[in-house]
């Protein structure tokens, strides 16, 4: 989920915390006050935008306070040690995963925490809404909200918009000794997701005009003027599960007995007939009875707001890709009740209480200049039980590039710039005749229209319009798996001491060379058909990857791989595992013709024709060896083999 991330999501929270001490981020220092007992700072919860030139005054003590505490656990400091040791192939402790009751045994709240925790949010006058394994939530108005965290809530001015958030950090007593993790819900600015991929509304139908390629290079616009000196192809109809699963060694394997879990919100209500049909047209094995699911919420919010149709079509592709690759994984699909993060981490921590996948897909996300701390440690705490348990996360890129072009600023995305998740960045994938693997460069695109006269490119080859996000993030330290991989530029471009740097890993992405998916549209009739188009985005990179992992955790006999970046760093540069992709690896220049429908539908609006120009992602550049639009790479033949036994 990510094609209009701006109009979509508006301030994220996530991913921004060292492996080792993540748990341990908003536990704070005790701090005595003068009016009162000693407190401990739940840092990170006054967000940056909270500034003295943005105050517009103390808020209505009447006014309504929804929030969150979220519970540290017996052993927080525990959890991000053992999530690593686990997680690591040169510890002792590598595999010796817990089951999910263990977990909890062993790092989860204690029923004094709880009991402790409410009987605090009580005696300042708040109500308690709600407990689960990770948070207590509250209502109750702003003067209770201030008695119970030590600061007053102010007004701040943000963008054209005005709300509420602490004047300072809030703070928990001492006396609680470190129970609470972080409180979220002090500032009322929105926190939601978009969705990643180049996707069209689907509640109107959607079709690629032709001509198309049915293999890279194919159908040559021989009509149409050169580019870079030659003519070029079209662009693909889009590939299918047939010509993706060689291209990754996919070989004999194809993800039987593992779980994968797909998070989205909301839910397609045609999703079953959907991906029947496409795996039927498209000679994918037929679904078996059971072997799709769905974990839905008793109630939907907020579907204006975050445009809840327009995540059909993410679940739909996602379902699909996975489906496609992994044919005989069996998908739990887990739907949130709306874009934001309180119920996308309800999502998360639906898969990891109750262990429903090993591997999880997440196509959604936002900038991280849009992440908060307080849900950044919420979300690392999740990721970290997951790990504990070998349940790996997959969270795609983004698709704006270095996201200057969007945001105005050189920024990465969250959550995949978190240190306990996989970033999957995205490429340009050519697949050709016979569904032989040709070449991949890094997803970049720029386009340039045909000129008025036929007989040229305007502008050649055009301005950037969308492109694998990657580069390296400003708030997030550098984990230790990627020391010594990641070249020093990078890593430090932010930080001498060294940052974070996404991706990870990559896959097809390029909607000129996409995938082909399936799904209900509304006809201008008023009719709704199943119809077939042409996608892509780092939302179909990351169910790829996620596929591609169940395939190599069958050959592993069946052994969950979990959080997968330290066995992922240790395979890199080991020869035939990874395809090491670069921006222009014919040397020649590449590029596709592409021909669009004007109104999204026929012909009797006009037609479009235009180049597109590959592997030109604004800034960032696919080099060899590990770069920031690609990661180490995408895998390849040796990949999935390469943990046969291991």
């Amino acid at each position: 989920m990510r094609s209009n991330r701006a109009t979509t999501r508006a301030g994220v929270s996530m991913a921004a915390t060292l492996p080792m001490i993540a748990g341990a981020l908003a536990l704070g220092i005790p701090a005595a006050h003068a009016d009162g007992p000693a407190r401990n700072a739940l840092t990170g919860t006054r967000p940056l935008w909270a500034t003295a030139n943005a105050d517009k005054g103390a808020a209505a003590d009447s006014a309504r306070v929804n929030a969150r505490v979220y519970l540290a656990g017996r052993d927080a400091a525990g959890l991000a040690a053992y999530a690593k040791a686990v997680s690591d192939p040169a510890s002792p402790l590598y595999g010796k995963h817990l089951s999910a009751k263990q977990a909890q045994a062993r790092f989860g709240a204690t029923k004094a925490q709880v009991t402790a925790v409410k009987s605090w949010l009580k005696s300042a006058g708040l109500t308690v809404t709600g407990v689960t394994a990770h948070y207590v939530s509250v209502s109750g108005d702003v003067a209770a909200a201030e008695k119970a965290f030590g600061t007053q809530l102010h007004n701040y001015a943000k963008g054209k918009h005005t709300y509420r958030a602490p004047a300072k950090s809030a703070s928990a007593p001492a006396s609680l000794k470190g129970a609470v993790l972080t409180v979220s819900g002090l500032d009322n600015a929105p926190h939601k997701s978009d969705h990643d991929e180049q996707l069209p509304p689907p509640d109107a139908v959607f079709k690629n005009a032709g001509p198309f390629s049915s293999y890279f290079g194919s159908k040559t616009a021989s009509s149409l003027p050169s580019a870079y000196g030659h003519k070029i192809p079209y662009a693909i109809q889009g590939y299918t599960g047939k010509q993706l699963r060689p291209a990754y060694g996919a070989g004999k394997y194809t993800g039987k007995h593992v779980r994968i879990a797909i998070t989205d919100a909301y839910a397609s209500p045609t999703i079953a007939f959907d991906a029947g049909s496409y795996a039927k047209k498209h000679g994918d094995a037929a679904w078996k009875t059971g072997q799709l699911h769905q974990v839905l919420p008793a109630d939907y919010t907020k579907t204006e707001e975050c445009g809840a149709s327009g995540w059909y079509g993410e679940e739909t592709l996602d379902v699909e890709a996975v489906h496609a690759v992994a044919p005989n994984a069996d998908v739990t699909y887990v739907g949130a009740a709306s874009c934001y993060d309180d119920d996308l981490l309800d999502s998360l921590s639906k898969i990891v209480d109750n262990h429903l996948a090993d591997i999880v897909s997440n196509s959604w996300g936002d900038v991280e200049g849009n992440q908060t701390p307080d849900l950044a440690a919420a979300y690392d705490q999740v990721f970290q039980f997951g790990a504990v348990q070998g349940i790996g996360f997959y969270f795609s890129s983004g698709d704006d590039g270095d996201q200057v072009a969007a945001s105005g600023v050189k920024q990465v995305d969250t959550p995949a710039n978190s240190a306990w998740v996989t970033a999957v960045g995205g490429t340009s994938l050519a697949v050709g005749k016979g569904d032989t693997y040709q070449w991949e460069t890094g997803w970049g695109t720029q386009k340039a229209n045909l000129s008025a006269d036929g007989k040229s490119w305007d502008a050649f080859p055009g301005a950037f319009t969308s492109g694998a996000g990657g580069g390296t993030s400003k708030t997030v330290p550098q984990p230790y798996y990627q020391q010594g991989i990641v070249p020093k530029k990078l890593a430090t471009a932010n930080n001498k001491a060294g940052n974070r740097v996404v991706p990870d890993i990559a896959a097809i992405a390029d909607p000129n060379t996409g995938f082909l998916v399936g799904q209900t549209q509304t006809f201008p009739d008023g009719t709704q058909r199943y119809s077939e188009y042409r996608i892509g985005g780092t939302s179909l990179a990351a169910p790829v990857i996620a596929a591609v992992q169940a395939l190599a955790q069958e050959a592993r006999g069946g052994k969950a791989i979990g959080f997968a970046n330290p066995s992922i760093y240790q395979r890199y540069g080991k020869k035939g595992v990874f395809h090491d992709v670069t921006d222009n690896p014919t040397g020649s220049g590449l590029a596709v013709a592409r021909t669009d429908f004007v109104n999204g539908l026929d012909a009797s609006g006009g037609l479009a024709t235009s180049v597109r120009v590959l592997g030109k992602d604004s800034s960032l550049h696919a080099v060899k060896g590990y770069d920031d639009v690609t990661g180490v790479g995408s895998p390849s033949n040796g990949y999935v083999q390469s943990y046969k036994g291991h």
